[in-house]
């Protein structure tokens, strides 16, 4: 059902074009943005995972490089989200605004900083970091050794004062938000309350099925008391419908867990796909492991010779299990697609599986412009999958990784 919910339960279409990327993100609600690129940004892997390959630029045009549709805001952790729910993030821009006044907080040391990174957007228009480094009025103090003037712009974005107005390649451009977001949903004002019952309602419709804890995750509600208020109200109004799920425990109790009312129940999900770690289905690491019995961490920040799985490990999708995970990179000056490492879960098929990921593998390399696939012999999923791209229409390789 979550899958379903998730959008893996349509066909993939013959050809990707824009009302596809629209229709996949009305189910997500938001793309999570990440800086890594060893295989593919992370904002453009959704869609990917459920629609199959398409052309990037189709992305970039309607999320990236303007702001049309789409514009960046805190909306889980830095996402892509609809411009129209500009206005539901006041109450959270108002908490950046509160923080920021304490005294000891970075904005209310930098004020001087921050008026003139105003005054310049209002003169000047959208600016990128750089188009503001070398004039900015020095002060005191750092922050992540960014300089004053890419700190404020932070800030006044954060408080809802700034709007990212795209990017060139992966660099933001920052304006003044009241000359970018329509004024008739800037100037719009959505009580604390009635945003977060929005927020909980959304998130129970990209879920299916969720818990307190999944509900208040897929936004980052923190306020776990308002999350079960909007619950309560969604309830009585009879858009949520508590339920039970076998295995849900916590301590030998059930957890509580509620179905949206849209919410349902394919014959089956028929499908193989390759995961981003900020997909939705698996963001959540409690959830990852309450639904698929998966595991999950991210490897970035642990030592090389101390990483179990390998770098940036990709999960994979058959059906409905998690089978395994792959670390992927992409070569671009070989024009391989290297597969670092891969590993299958207790409860994968290898002998069914292998063969539905290998599918997938070749779809990524094409997706990715390479030319290649190279297969290392690192993980017990690696050789069941260099077997099965064997014959793919696709050269296909082996290489050595340090770990083996």
């Amino acid at each position: 059902m979550t899958l379903a919910a998730q959008g893996f339960s349509r066909r993939r279409p013959d050809a990707v074009a824009a009302r596809h990327l629209h229709r996949a993100m009305s189910q997500l609600g938001v793309l999570q943005i990440d800086s890594v690129n060893v295989f593919a940004r992370s904002h453009y892997m959704p869609m990917f995972s459920r629609l199959g390959p398409y052309d990037p630029a189709l992305l970039d045009r309607s999320f990236v490089s303007r702001t049309t549709h789409y514009v960046e805001y805190l909306a889980h952790e830095a996402t892509f989200m609809p411009v129209a729910d500009w206005a539901l993030w006041g109450f959270r821009m108002q908490e950046w605004r509160e923080r920021a006044e304490r005294p000891g907080a970075w904005g209310h040391g930098h004020s001087r900083t921050l008026d003139w990174v105003r005054d310049e957007l209002r003169a000047r228009g959208p600016l990128r970091p750089a188009d503001l480094r070398d004039d900015a009025p020095r002060e005191r103090g750092s922050w992540w050794d960014w300089d004053d003037a890419k700190i404020a712009l932070e800030h006044l974005w954060r408080r809802g004062e700034v709007a990212i107005a795209g990017r060139v390649g992966f660099e933001r451009r920052y304006g003044l938000a009241a000359q970018i977001i329509p004024s008739a949903i800037h100037d719009t004002v959505i009580p604390r309350a009635d945003a977060v019952r929005e927020l909980v309602r959304r998130a129970a419709r990209s879920y299916g099925i969720a818990t307190i804890g999944d509900l208040s995750d897929y936004y980052r509600l923190r306020d776990q008391s308002a999350v079960r208020a909007a619950v309560g109200e969604l309830e009585d109004a009879g858009e949520l419908e508590p339920v039970s799920v076998r295995g849900w425990e916590r301590g030998g109790k059930p957890i509580a867990a509620w179905r949206h009312r849209d919410a349902t129940l394919p014959r089956r999900i028929d499908r193989a796909a390759l995961l981003t770690p900020f997909d939705p289905v698996v963001w959540f690491r409690d959830r990852a492991l309450r639904v698929f019995d998966f595991d999950y961490r991210i490897e970035i920040y642990v030592p090389a010779d101390r990483r179990r799985y390998g770098y940036y490990s990709l999960p994979m999708l058959v059906g409905d299990r998690v089978v395994g995970r792959a670390d992927l990179k992409a070569d671009r000056a070989a024009s391989t697609l290297r597969v670092q490492s891969a590993w299958w879960e207790q409860h994968a098929r290898p002998d069914l599986d292998a063969g539905r990921i290998a599918e997938e593998l070749v779809s990524a390399a094409a997706w990715q412009g390479l030319e290649r696939i190279s297969v290392s012999g690192w993980g017990d999923a690696a050789d069941d999958l260099a077997r099965a791209l064997h014959g793919a229409e696709t050269s296909v390789e082996r290489h050595v990784h340090p770990r083996e």
